[in-house]
């Protein structure tokens, strides 16, 4: 008996929040007409109206007032329940009709069946109301895990702590919201600093202060952090009056705002430590409305529920990890930087005469790239850069010399093409047949002077070939300084040096000794620069003693690419460069660029050694010559001219760095 009153009082719940739709037919009227039958009746028309935007449970009982509507059946929402009134709306509906009273006369017969199409009804509507809920908890859970993705690849702190606050608003549909980390205080003890705060009714917050907030309870999120558990305020000027703080409504009135609702959340990192507190204002029904006035919070604002709980709950937890490891990352960028910092200054302490030349080189390379991202017509409207890159680009440009502390310092800082040794050894040499032309003529004097006679004519002889003697010792010995004198551009050997290898000078000893020996000669006929093969060999070796060493250094991938760079700085386009002799189908455009930067550089600056600093007019000149001849990049070099990229690093005193 217990469970037959159950039952029929389970039923007659179902059967009261039920609506039953019907026509005009006798059975709908009469049975709409018991006096003890609770359910809502209702016009079939209304039902028909909505459709599918019925969100309650209903039942159509079709009978031959409705026949000519049938097509419309299949459009209603899945929970109705369709009965068909008699044989006639059975047969007319086919499969389409759930129940059917067709063939049932009996009243209480019939009024049990409409129980049973509500009972029906009200399960589907629940399954549906289920399955939306596990569609919107899955969409959240989708939501959570690509914000979670998403914040754990973002290392621009920055940025981060936009996304955190940007996503946590729209997730919880808050008009504004905060974002405050953890920093020591002056006592050592931990504070909240204000980092971020955007309101979408103020979007204009510049104004507003950057405050800290000591983490105790003389404040609202002092108190969420010193008590690490959620706040949920309903309303923030109706605090309870033993809440230990009140609202400042001092920022409210600045702003022309109001603030009703507020959600709270401690971040909390990996080991239990506090990042930071994460708060939400005002959760608004219409996305667009604007709080500004208790009116407004009246009319648009809702308390946050357990939904925008779970879900802030959740974000936090993710916000505290990223927070965490962008500062890790942080930590690694101030490392790699210091690191390429003292790799620059042992080259510079290695090679003082070119101190200075890895950072222009840098700073022109950055520049030029940056002109190439810039360009919307051209070749280059189809080349970007994002900041990984041009990062990558501005690390493998200062580091591009660093296999250079391999090199041997008598090689590295080579002024002049014959050694310092050497042109010593020539120099005094010169200064031996001199003395000797002038102790030959002192002897000869001396003879004369012995013989007796008239002397006169014959010391003026005398005295004119000495003088002839040393100025044509002097034209040699000026030829032989020119020669040594390295050239930015190649240039043909003087064949006066060949005859002045020939001449040869009485030594003390009596033995005959040339003016140049074989070995002085092979270095003065270099035609261009100061170094002879060998030497050459040596310094062009530290592209590949760059890339050895860069190479062996597990960066990460936003820095994969830097030692190729490197490597290929000194290559050509026409396959003429070293070390591996590339061709322009296998050079990138960010070495294109380094090359540039770095041939300019090497032109223009003016304490280089071993050749004096061109005017930057004959340095571009020079790379317009050589993007000519195939040896560079044409569009770079043009580009380079016409956006006065180069001025980047001729109007500053890069040796003060």
């Amino acid at each position: 008996m217990v469970g037959s009153g159950h039952t029929l009082s389970h039923e007659r719940r179902h059967f009261a929040a039920c609506t039953i739709y019907h026509g005009s037919g006798t059975l709908a009227t009469r049975l709409a007409g018991v006096p003890d039958r609770r359910a809502q009746w209702r016009s079939a028309r209304q039902l028909l109206e909505r459709r599918s935007e019925v969100d309650h449970p209903a039942v159509l009982l079709v009978d031959d007032t409705l026949l000519d509507v049938i097509h419309d059946v299949d459009a209603l929402a899945r929970h109705v329940v369709v009965v068909a009134a008699d044989e006639r709306a059975e047969a007319a509906l086919g499969r389409r009709a759930h129940v059917s009273l067709g063939g049932i006369d009996d009243g209480v017969a019939q009024s049990r069946l409409l129980r049973a199409a509500c009972q029906l009804s009200c399960a589907r509507l629940r399954s549906t109301r289920r399955r939306r809920a596990i569609a919107w908890r899955e969409e959240e859970l989708r939501e959570l895990t690509r914000v979670g993705i998403g914040l754990m690849a973002e290392h621009n702190r920055k940025d981060l702590l936009n996304r955190i606050l940007d996503v946590g608003k729209q997730l919880t549909a808050s008009d504004g919201g905060f974002l405050a980390l953890t920093e020591p205080g002056d006592d050592g003890r931990l504070r909240l600093r204000l980092r971020l705060y955007e309101c979408d009714s103020v979007p204009d917050l510049s104004s507003l202060t950057v405050e800290s907030f000591p983490v105790n309870d003389s404040s609202i999120i002092g108190h969420a952090a010193t008590n690490r558990r959620v706040m949920v305020i309903k309303d923030v000027y109706d605090l309870p009056p033993n809440a230990g703080f009140a609202a400042d409504p001092s920022v409210d009135e600045r702003f022309g705002y109001r603030r009703r609702s507020m959600l709270i959340v401690p971040m909390i990192d990996h080991v239990d430590a506090l990042v930071g507190v994460l708060a939400f204002i005002n959760r608004k029904t219409d996305p667009a409305a604007t709080i500004r006035t208790k009116e407004d919070a009246d009319k648009f604002v809702l308390p946050y529920t357990h939904r925008e709980v779970r879900l802030a709950r959740a974000l936090a937890s993710h916000a505290a990890v990223s927070i965490e490891n962008a500062e890790l990352y942080a930590r690694i960028e101030v490392l790699l930087e210091s690191f390429v910092k003292a790799s620059v200054t042992a080259i510079d302490q290695h090679d003082p005469s070119t101190a200075g030349h890895s950072l222009r080189v840098a700073a022109l390379a950055t520049k030029l790239a940056e002109e190439v991202d810039r360009a919307d017509a051209g070749v280059f409207a189809p080349v970007h850069f994002t900041r990984g890159q041009m990062r990558e680009l501005y690390f493998a440009s200062l580091l591009h010399d660093f296999g250079k502390i391999t090199v041997r310092d008598d090689v590295l800082m080579k002024a002049k093409k014959l050694p310092p040794t050497l042109w010593e050894r020539v120099d005094a040499r010169f200064d031996l047949i001199r003395r000797t032309m002038e102790l030959e003529y002192q002897r000869q004097r001396a003879r004369i002077a012995s013989n007796g006679g008239d002397r006169r004519a014959i010391v003026a002889r005398l005295d004119r070939a000495l003088a002839e003697d040393i100025g044509r010792l002097d034209r040699l010995r000026q030829i032989v300084h020119e020669a040594n004198e390295p050239g930015v551009l190649p240039k043909p050997v003087n064949p006066a040096l060949f005859e002045i290898a020939t001449r040869t000078y009485e030594r003390p000893d009596g033995t005959a000794a040339p003016y140049l020996t074989q070995d002085e000669l092979h270095y003065l006929r270099v035609a261009q620069g100061s170094l002879d093969d060998r030497e050459r060999a040596e310094m062009e070796a530290h592209v590949a003693e760059t890339n050895r060493f860069l190479a062996d250094i597990p960066w990460t991938d936003d820095l994969k690419n830097l030692a190729a760079y490197t490597y290929g700085h000194h290559e050509k386009l026409n396959g003429t460069g070293y070390p591996r002799r590339l061709r322009a189908d296998e050079i990138p455009i960010q070495t294109r660029i380094l090359t540039i930067a770095d041939v300019f550089d090497a032109l223009t600056e003016s304490d280089r050694p071993y050749k004096r600093a061109v005017p930057a007019e004959t340095a571009l000149d020079i790379l317009q010559e050589e993007a000519t001849a195939g040896l560079l990049d044409p569009d770079l070099v043009k580009l380079l001219i016409e956006s006065r990229a180069y001025r980047k690093i001729l109007d500053e005193d890069w040796h003060a760095f």
